[in-house]
Order: structure tokens, then sequence, then C-alpha cells
């Protein structure tokens, strides 16, 4: 990326961003920033002023014009309501715990965004994730960062070859976010210390998402019975989506000891509850499998993994869905706790991101 290219920067009103768009004007490419508004709300609280709100695309502006480059507002708000929000309030339904921002980069950020970056005459896309993207024998491979404090190739797993190919990620040779906002503050940009969005960027109610969930689809908190392994009820719950697998508070059942939601089942509206050596599992079935740095004729391989975006990755070892089936399946060397229906299992090989997908429930999907 040495040679002067025309950049659409997908700016977010965040620091990461913005970092991104000062950094490659000043190394001489042609920058166009582009702001994607996906929600409605004027929203001023710092946990969900991420890249949805109103203030966010204001942010997005006063940074664009400080650095020099023009910016583009493009409302998205339908396809991210089609692609996102339907899909969160849909797995919830069915009883499982959707990652929207994984939903997001797949099929908003990197599908419609670099689609109008080529309208807009632009060769790459650069965004503020801290990942890396390297070519290896004619095959483009998704690397976690190279400092590894704020890695986020866990969420950019789903990427194409097509995408990676055109997408480019300045930060993920950074050493961590303190180096970001020195480079904030040392370019002058008012968002240097903004804080970290750290809720689900659209919701907002002041109930969190179970609030909203609440809003969307109200049969989802009728109450149901709270069940032990042995089939005994022991409780009641006032909704399903109360709860997700590997919760301990708010249960209300006292038993003795520690107990935990080990799975949920919508259409009886039980939810499952157990000790914690219940939440253990070695063997993790995952589907709508997406393979990038390798194929699944590499497997079986050794690996690490990830079950959720927060976890350290742990060795295991990956096996390749029976042939036709695009699934896969993890085999932890230690048992993972708290494996969570719809979640994201993404396996590493060394920096390289191998393959990822959404983890299967009871029921197989």
């Amino acid at each position: 990326m040495s040679r002067r290219r025309t950049v659409c920067v997908a700016m977010s009103g965040g620091v990461d961003s913005s970092v991104v768009a000062a950094l490659l004007r000043a190394r001489g490419h042609d920058v166009v920033g582009v702001t994607m508004q996906i929600w409605q709300e004027s929203q001023r609280d710092p946990r969900h002023a991420g890249c949805c709100s109103l203030g966010a695309v204001e942010d997005a502006r006063r940074v664009a014009r400080i650095v020099g480059i023009p910016h583009y507002v493009i409302d998205f708000k339908d396809a991210f309501r089609e692609a996102v929000i339907d899909e969160f309030v849909d797995e919830y339904a069915r009883g499982r715990t959707p990652n929207p921002c994984v939903t997001c980069n797949k099929k908003v950020k990197f599908d419609a965004l670099l689609d109008k970056a080529r309208e807009l005459g632009c060769e790459t896309l650069a965004t503020g994730h801290y990942a890396r993207v390297r070519r290896v024998g004619g095959r483009y491979r998704l690397l976690a960062a190279r400092g590894g404090h704020k890695d986020q190739s866990y969420v950019l797993y789903g990427l194409s070859q097509a995408q990676l190919e055109r997408v480019w990620f300045p930060l993920g040779e950074l050493g961590d976010k303190a180096e970001t906002r020195r480079l904030a503050r040392e370019a002058g940009l008012p968002v240097a210390d903004k804080p970290d969005s750290q809720e689900i960027c659209f919701v907002s109610e002041a109930g969190g998402y179970r609030e909203f969930l609440r809003k969307a689809r109200p049969e989802m908190f009728e109450e149901g019975e709270l069940v032990g392994t042995d089939g005994q009820v022991v409780g009641r719950h006032a909704g399903v989506a109360d709860f997700t697998v590997g919760q301990r508070r708010g249960l209300g059942v006292a038993m003795g000891r520690p107990l935990y939601v080990i799975g949920l089942d919508p259409a009886s509206r039980q939810v499952r509850v157990g000790g914690e050596e219940e939440l253990l599992q070695r063997e993790v079935t995952v589907g709508e499998a997406h393979w990038s740095g390798y194929g699944p004729e590499a497997t079986p391989m050794r690996v690490t993994a990830k079950i959720r975006s927060n976890m350290a990755p742990q060795r295991a070892t990956l096996h390749a869905g029976a042939p036709g089936l695009s699934g896969f399946r993890l085999e932890f060397e230690e048992p993972a706790k708290a494996v969570t229906p719809g979640q994201i299992a993404v396996a590493y090989r060394g920096q390289t991101v191998v393959c990822g997908g959404r983890i299967a429930g009871d029921d197989g999907r």
C-alpha cells in the first residue's frame, strides 16, 4: 500500500477511524470519508455513541473538516435494520445469543459500504479495526493485530477473498489503543479522548437489550419454568429472553449450590439450570462456516480457538464437517465453559484466522 491510492475511510465518529483518516491523508493518499447513518436516534450517551448515532455523524464530520478531506453521510438505516436488527431479535426468539457486530461487518460494513466506495471511485476501503491482511500464495489471509491488546480479527472472520483484497486496516500494525489516542492528540483531533462504545450500538433503552427485545417481541417475556437437569421444576422466570447460557445472576433460586443457565427452550418457555460442571464441553459444533486462511481440506488441524470475543484463544483440534456440510467441529484440550448457541467460534493457526461460524444449539442449528 506504499503507492498513492484513492481510499474510502469508514468514519464512525470514534477515535480509531478518525486516526485512520488522518494517517492516510498525512501519507499522501487521496482520502474520502464516509459515515454510515444506520440508526435513527440522536444518542449522546458515550456508551452508545460508537457508530450509529447522529452525534457520531457530527463527530466524523468535524474530524473530516480538520483533516481536510471530503465527507459523505450515507443512509443505511433500512439495510441495517433488515440485516442486523431483525436477525438480532429473531435469534433471541430462538433461544440463541447473537453477535450483532459480526453480522454488521459481514452484511453492511464490508458489503454495502464496499459497493459505495466503488461508486465514489475508491480502490480501497479502510476502517479503524485492529487486524491485518496478508497475501500468501495467491490467497488473502486475515491476521490478528500486531499488538494483540485490541485485536478485532474475531469479528472480521467472515470477510471474503474479494473483500480482503480491497480492505485496509492501518491500526493493525500499531501497539495498542494508547498509541492510537496519542496519534489523535498529535493530529489535534477532538475525539482523542472519546470513550469506546461499550454497549450494543442500536440499543438506547434504559433497560438495555432486554428492554429493546421486550418492545420488539413481547411474547419473548412470557412466564415459564426453571427446570433442573433431573427435569424437576425448581422455580419460575419472567421470560426466556432474560437469560443466556452461563448466566448465574437473576435466577432467583436457592439450591444450596451456585446454579447457572445451561440451556434455553423458547418453544416450551423452559430455562434449564444446573451446576458449573454442566457448563463444560470439550466439543463444540459450529455451523454456517466461513473458511478464510485455509480450506476444510487442511483439517484435522491443531489450532487455537475462541467461542466469545473477550476470551483468550484455547488449544483445540479443528475438524471439518462431513462432505457437503458447511460446518466444523472444535475439540478442545481443556473443556470450554458456557458454550453459547448463536455466538461465534473462530479458529486460528498462529496469528491467521482459519475459519469461523455460529455455534450450533442442541438441534444442530
